[in-house]
């Protein structure tokens, strides 16, 4: 994406449920020390309320006003949300934006950092997850007192534009793509998926195409982690293997992610909100820092999404500042808001 005007860019922020508010809170002075350093940058923050704190007050986790402010700006940073799981409660907020913006991409980074154990030191992967269709479109019934039944819904259309996505990031990479699928078991709905992603193949012919199943991919990211760079896959099987894949690399703290549209993108850690942290200021800010890189990514600063993520590594080569989840031996463990503090005045530094 282009960078935009002198203009303030609007970017919505949705705290969130659970350790939400912590890592946000702990992600604000990394953005205000982003806007000191880079010439031109200049972010207006916009607050709503999204997730089951929203319930009670508004009998909805997405309330209206927040859909409101949504549409408003020009993108959005979102804490972990909490969904209820009972039958008939409100549908994911999350996935709700997703689908309300169409948000078809889930981009999920995977990479080695320094002083974060890994299962391999030289992993650098993304995950490239369709983010629309597939068992998360919610489509589910009785049949029967006995039986119920969900649908998975796979289209051409959502296969083809996540395969280009893919294709496209991969000639920014290393030129590999490997597709997921469990062709042999969905020989229908992956079978649709596979013929798209090799028809768009098709329109690279620099890109080496590997095909894997769900279950050998699983299998592979642990015993040649290495090895991948580009994946792409549906929707469930996406989120599965990208937490699998979070845990290569330290675990779900340092995993950023990034909801992406034709002219609109949500960015988050991907992890859950972890209520047992509520308030503790103890959980691991970087993930949604690293989040953050990814939405200057794609807002066209290059210049500040590289001084977050080398801010980010010195802060991790460095050791001193570190959250209970990475900590090293002997080394007492940070506070969620002085791991945000310190990799902000990294910045302000740089």
């Amino acid at each position: 994406m282009k960078p935009r005007s002198s203009r303030a860019i609007k970017i919505a922020i949705l705290p969130g449920d659970g350790i939400g508010p912590d890592v946000i809170n702990a992600t604000i002075p990394v953005l205000d020390a982003i806007q000191n350093v880079v010439k031109g940058l200049k972010l207006e923050y916009v607050f709503g309320e999204a997730g089951l704190n929203c319930i009670p007050k508004y009998g909805t986790n997405l309330p209206e006003k927040t859909i409101e402010c949504l549409k408003s700006v020009d993108c959005c940073l979102k804490g972990p949300l909490t969904t209820p799981e009972e039958p008939g409660s409100p549908r994911s907020a999350a996935v709700k934006i997703r689908t309300m913006f169409d948000l078809y991409v889930n981009l999920r980074p995977l990479k080695s950092r320094p002083n974060v154990h890994s299962l391999k030191p030289d992993i650098n992967m993304v995950i490239v997850r369709e983010n629309t269709e597939g068992l998360y479109s919610g489509i589910e019934f009785m049949s029967g007192k006995d039986s119920a039944i969900a649908i998975r819904l796979i289209t051409r259309k959502c296969c083809e534009r996540i395969a280009r996505f893919a294709f496209d990031l991969s000639m920014k990479r290393k030129k590999h793509v490997t597709y997921v699928h469990k062709g042999n078991i969905l020989k229908i709905t992956d079978e649709l998926f596979k013929d798209s992603v090799l028809k768009v193949a098709k329109e690279f012919p620099e890109v080496r195409v590997d095909e894997l199943r769900v279950d050998a991919a699983a299998m592979s990211l642990i015993k040649r982690p290495e090895s991948f760079d580009v994946i792409v896959t549906t929707n469930l099987f996406g989120d599965i293997l990208s937490d699998e894949g979070a845990q290569l690399v330290g675990g779900l703290g340092v995993a950023p992610g990034a909801n992406i549209g034709e002219k609109y993108a949500m960015f988050e850690p991907i992890h859950g909100s972890a209520p047992k942290y509520t308030g503790l200021d103890k959980a691991n800010p970087i993930a949604t820092i690293l989040s953050t890189k990814l939405m200057f990514e794609w807002l066209g600063f290059k210049k500040a999404a590289d001084k977050v993520e080398r801010a980010v590594e010195t802060v991790l080569r460095e050791g001193r500042v570190l959250t209970f989840d990475i900590s090293l031996p002997n080394v007492k463990f940070a506070k969620c808001s002085e791991t945000g503090k310190e990799i902000a005045r990294q910045i302000l530094q740089s």
